[in-house]
């Protein structure tokens, strides 16, 4: 009798997912996890980084001019603005899995076949295609927070933001070996390495438990957490695993709230992105978008400021102020990377201490305050340790949107949401160029940085119009009426 009552009590005991997550504990399951979410991120930042190196050598192999190279990295990112916006609603509806194969397929085979490439064209057409497949960067976070338990969830997201600065430092490093000796296309082919691990390592990937709870498979769900307690050596607890968390607009936070109430399921691309306009999200993604345009826009024009100061081709710079040197790209880029180590520690410290909003506010305007003087030409020195000192502010804001963006978001909508909000990241990209290559070319330096200035002030009051701090609270999972 004594048993069979104890039976009826494990049977009548639920507890949701973030219960589950959290008995489990954050172990070698999550690990292997962070492991191969950090190659795709890996994998972004190489490829992104590449471009900082191959434009000026392609452009004096063959010839081009000025608009041609800057279209090398303007057609990079608007591949990654188309599939940001497709692998974030593929993710969505199909799920998160899915998407990181293909992902990986599109991104290993295009760029490996772009070091081949016979003329300008090809390698236009490749290396679009090349950022079609990294658009799905996005996935890889999503993915990897929907195994974290609640409980420093953001110190575990910066660290997972960890291996992107390792992917450009590690690019940055093999340009300076590579470029030198072998050129460009030993450079692309070298740096698909990265891509060709993801793909092989796919075959140990599993779905995120937490989108199977959205779907209502919960019996899928429940098998990965038994996956999860094995490898981790933790016990599931007893009882039966319910995805309740719905979400709906809270009078006092004015943020989404859980309440059980008429859940929407979207199965369309369309309905996912319209939902994101829908009013209860509507303030939110509108932000969002404000936010990570600012991001890409300073992240990568610090990027390529960097490029255009160390390349030595600014006709207004005096012969005092600088003196050109073959190396100095690489070194100088070099240098600026390990700004992101910094960067991304005193990240770490502060998003569970201070929290996402206001530490994201704060490294705005720090990063603005290292820009500013760069309005006139500076020597060599001190314009590369402004853009280290910007560089570093600069991640923590791109670090720290990576982690309040999939927390804001509830499951059935988060990698659409995340993705479209980096697709107009990636039209920030693609501005970029024409801001820190050809005003500061044509002579016009003030003009740029005052233009960073004011996206990034934009950013900053965006972000203090954010509804809600997300720290500490739980994930939710579908939206309501």
């Amino acid at each position: 009798m004594a048993l069979q009552q104890q039976q009826v009590d494990e049977d009548e005991h639920v507890y949701t997912l973030d219960e589950a997550l959290t008995a489990l504990g954050f172990g070698k399951f999550q690990y292997l996890v962070l492991g191969y979410a950090g190659l795709g991120s890996m994998v972004d930042a190489v490829e992104v980084m590449i471009l900082s190196f191959i434009g000026p050598a392609v452009k004096s192999q063959w010839g081009l001019s000025s608009t041609q190279e800057t279209l090398i990295t303007t057609v990079v990112f608007t591949g990654m603005l188309i599939g940001a916006y497709f692998w974030g609603i593929l993710a969505d509806n199909y799920g998160r899995r899915k998407s990181l194969l293909i992902v990986a397929i599109v991104t290993t085979v295009s760029a490996f076949l772009s070091s081949f490439s016979p003329n300008y064209i090809s390698l236009l057409i490749l290396r679009m295609l090349v950022g079609t497949g990294l658009g799905g960067g996005p996935v890889y976070g999503s993915w990897f927070l929907e195994f974290v338990p609640s409980r420093n969830r953001g110190m575990w997201m910066v660290i997972y933001s960890t291996f992107w600065t390792i992917g450009t430092i590690l690019e940055a490093l093999l340009a300076m070996i590579i470029m030198p000796r072998l050129g460009w296309r030993w450079l692309l082919a070298l740096s698909s390495i990265p891509s060709f691990a993801a793909l092989l390592l796919y075959i140990f990937t599993v779905e995120s438990p937490r989108y199977l709870c959205a779907e209502g498979r919960i019996s899928d769900a429940h098998d990965i957490l038994r996956k999860i307690a094995v490898v981790n050596q933790t016990k599931l607890a007893p009882g039966m695993l319910v995805s309740d968390q719905v979400t709906e607009l809270d009078e006092e936070e004015e943020l989404l709230r859980p309440r059980a109430n008429k859940i929407f399921n979207f199965k369309t691309g369309l309905s996912s992105s319209l939902m994101l306009l829908s009013p209860q999200l509507l303030r939110i993604t509108l932000l969002m978008w404000v936010v990570y345009f600012g991001n890409s826009f300073a992240y990568y024009g610090i990027i390529l400021l960097t490029s255009q100061f160390s390349a030595g081709e600014n006709r207004c710079f005096s012969v005092s102020l600088r003196v050109k040197n073959d190396t100095s790209l690489y070194t100088d880029v070099f240098i600026t990377s390990l700004a992101e180590l910094p960067g991304l520690l005193i990240s770490a410290v502060v998003v569970e201490k201070v929290g996402r909003k206001y530490s994201m506010a704060l490294m705005y305007i720090l990063g603005s305050l290292f820009l500013f003087p760069l309005v006139v030409p500076q020597n060599e020195a001190l314009t590369t340790a402004l853009l280290f000192g910007a560089r570093i502010w600069f991640i923590g804001t791109f670090t720290l949107a990576g982690v309040y963006c999939p927390e804001i978001y509830p499951t059935s909508v988060r990698s659409t949401g995340c993705g479209v909000a980096s697709a107009v990241g990636r039209i920030a990209g693609m501005v970029s160029p024409i801001v820190a290559v050809q005003l500061v070319r044509g002579c016009h330096q003030m003009a740029a940085i005052i233009l960073f200035e004011v996206v990034v002030i934009l950013s900053a009051i965006s972000v203090l119009l954010f509804p809600v701090e997300t720290k500490g609270r739980e994930l939710v999972d579908h939206v309501s009426l």
